[in-house]
């Protein structure tokens, strides 16, 4: 999800409990071999292990087109020794798609094929290699022949987002043909899409069969919904604690910390305001501080904020 779920938020999403495994925004791979410094930009958890700050493993995401160009980044990325490469045969943006990258290669499930297999060869054997992939481009009715063509090609799992490249993100997610998808590939399938809420969570399951899924924006906006999904699997687990508003505002700020440590100046209230907007999906008190800092630009008040928080709660106590 670039430009939003990037290693900041993943280090504070991963501290709500309940993620077992990210994976990164992809790195666009064109016609050179990329220098580790941009892997360490992308995933800077790459010093921790390639895991982030609560211990849970990062995998980072390759996209392009060129089979020997991304089977040569894949090599010299393999140096680095991740938990996995993953491919990006998903990723709906008209600018990517225009240069043949993301959903575009579902047109293609030869040189889809061709990638997956010249990428497996290129990697280590105790590497995974995985893939993820909507439903198609401009419709699914390849959606089993690309599926097939990542899992006969040495792929050892596969997400599928269940819609296709002209979809977008418009509601609904057509989780039953993950179904069909699982039923002619004998890897591992993760669902994907339109998962916003456990009720949501359990309908995938249903429809698509899959018991592993992959959130996205939906644990953006509601940063304890994997560890309640969680809660679902273990009948004799004691119920999660809801994460309240309360116990949301340490995440925020440490979300606010570090987007100042690491982005600049001007960069740092919008990417708070982008967070917020998410969140007061799930939390009316987000309504409230979203638009008290829409039109505000400044850091200053974004601390003051904070620190007038911290003291209500020291008072409390």
């Amino acid at each position: 999800m670039e430009g939003l779920l990037d290693f900041v938020l993943r280090d504070i999403l991963t501290r709500a409990g309940g993620v077992d495994r990210c994976v990164s925004e992809f790195i666009r791979v064109t016609n050179t071999v990329l220098p580790d410094r941009v892997y360490q930009r992308v995933v800077p958890e790459i010093f921790n292990g390639w895991r982030t700050s609560s211990g849970v493993p990062v995998r980072p995401q390759l996209l392009g087109s060129d089979v020997a160009c991304l089977a040569d980044n894949a090599a010299s990325l393999a140096r680095l020794n991740p938990p996995g490469i993953d491919l990006n045969f998903g990723c709906p943006a008209k600018v990517v798609n225009r240069h043949g990258g993301g959903a575009a290669l579902l047109d293609e499930p030869e040189l889809v094929a061709q990638i997956v297999a010249a990428v497996r060869r290129a990697v280590p054997a105790h590497i995974p290699v995985s893939a993820k992939m909507r439903l198609g481009f401009k419709d699914d009715s390849r959606a089993e022949e690309c599926a097939l063509a990542i899992a006969q090609s040495g792929a050892s799992e596969l997400v599928v987002h269940a819609r296709t490249q002209a979809h977008g993100y418009r509601p609904p997610a057509y989780w039953e043909r993950i179904a069909d998808v699982r039923a002619v590939v004998n890897i591992p399938v993760i669902a994907n899409g339109e998962i916003w809420t456990v009720q949501d969570a359990a309908r995938c399951r249903e429809l698509s069969g899959c018991d592993a899924l992959m959130l996205g924006r939906g644990m953006v906006q509601n940063p304890a919904l994997a560890r309640a999904i969680h809660a679902l699997d273990d009948a004799e687990q004691q119920p999660t604690p809801a994460l309240d508003w309360a116990s949301l505002l340490p995440l925020i700020n440490d979300y606010w910390e570090l987007v100042s440590k690491r982005l600049d100046k001007k960069s740092r209230t919008g990417r708070l305001k982008q967070w917020l907007n998410f969140l007061r999906r799930t939390y009316p008190e987000a309504e409230t501080v979203y638009q008290d800092f829409r039109t505000c630009n400044d850091p200053t008040m974004v601390n003051m904020w904070l620190r007038g928080i911290q003291l209500s709660a020291q008072k409390s106590l």
